[in-house]
């Protein structure tokens, strides 16, 4: 287990739950890795590979996930997710949400699937990477606000920078002719979800072993309202944004742009450089079926979830 202990409110109630229920599910006692400033979880999980444990709960937020993926990349230790910060981006895609019963349900049913992951310089992404508007609206996105109202909050994040200018950027990918565009954001993709559960790519597909990039170009309000329509209608073309495949992409742009990956910022950069690594990640999911939503069954897990932490509570 490698807990962030900022994102819990109580760090002994919480390991009461968690290793009540998985005794009740007949598992043996976790062992516990809390993060620091300093190592935001990629340590305590490269430790916890060496000390031969089989599966990782990564408890807590984009941060902790993300770290906790780049020690797991390539290993055939199983990741589990058990979101403790709002707006988790890998536990919204699969319908996790803030469940802790959830989390460990999904776990203990030992569905596993294996994923492809984005590697970008000596970290990974599991969801999307993006360069410029998306990053711009984590870094406005008030954390008081955020914790209080969850995923809303980058809506109000998003509003600051809706006029913005645009960068002129030059995206080359694979072995393909280079696109300039004066665009908002360029997104990476691995699976298509956003917050909230709204699809911007409705292609992407965990194991397919291609990126999605999403080039988005809107220029004023009314471009954005546009586009953010077609999107929540999840229907027909999207105005003001294409779409593109490969497995290398490499963006450029004209100034140094604010930078995600997985919902948590990195350094800002002119460059963003990505590429696909194929079934690299072993993850905990609802139902390991072969289809690009990771959230099938979710909401049984959740349920089938609180009656393991029920029975753990009355033993």
């Amino acid at each position: 287990m490698v807990v962030n202990p900022v994102k819990v409110d109580d760090l002994d109630e919480l390991r009461r739950t968690v290793d009540d229920a998985l005794a009740a599910a007949g598992w043996p006692a976790p062992q516990w890795y809390e993060t620091t400033p300093d190592d935001p979880g990629r340590g305590q999980t490269e430790q916890a590979v060496k000390d031969g444990v089989d599966l990782v709960f990564a408890c807590g937020g984009d941060g902790t996930v993300m770290s906790c993926v780049s020690a797991l990349v390539g290993t055939d230790v199983a990741l589990a997710v058990l979101p403790q910060g709002t707006g988790n981006l890998l536990a919204a895609n699969l319908g996790l949400s803030t469940d802790l019963a959830a989390g460990l349900q999904v776990a203990v049913e030992r569905g596993r699937r294996l994923l492809d992951v984005g590697a970008v310089e000596d970290k990974y992404f599991t969801v999307m990477a993006g360069m410029g508007f998306d990053a711009q609206m984590l870094e406005a996105t008030n954390e008081t606000t955020k914790a209080r109202i969850g995923w809303p909050a980058y809506v109000m994040g998003a509003a600051r920078h809706l006029r913005d200018r645009p960068m002129r950027v030059q995206i080359r990918i694979d072995d393909r002719p280079p696109v300039r565009r004066r665009a908002r954001s360029v997104l990476i993709a691995n699976v298509g979800r956003l917050q909230g559960g709204v699809t911007l790519l409705t292609e992407a597909e965990p194991d397919d072993g291609w990126l999605d990039v999403a080039v988005l170009t809107p220029h004023n309000l009314r471009h954005w309202l546009a586009l953010g329509w077609a999107v929540v209608r999840r229907r027909g073309e999207v105005p003001r944004m294409e779409v593109f495949r490969g497995k290398r992409v490499v963006i450029i742009s004209n100034r140094a742009q604010p930078r995600e990956l997985d919902g948590d910022l990195i350094s800002p950069g002119r460059q963003l450089r990505a590429e696909i690594r194929p079934e690299s990640l072993w993850l905990c999911v609802p139902q390991p079926e072969d289809a690009p939503d990771l959230a099938v069954d979710a909401q049984g897990a959740g349920k089938r979830g609180e009656q393991l932490i029920e029975e753990a509570r009355r033993e």
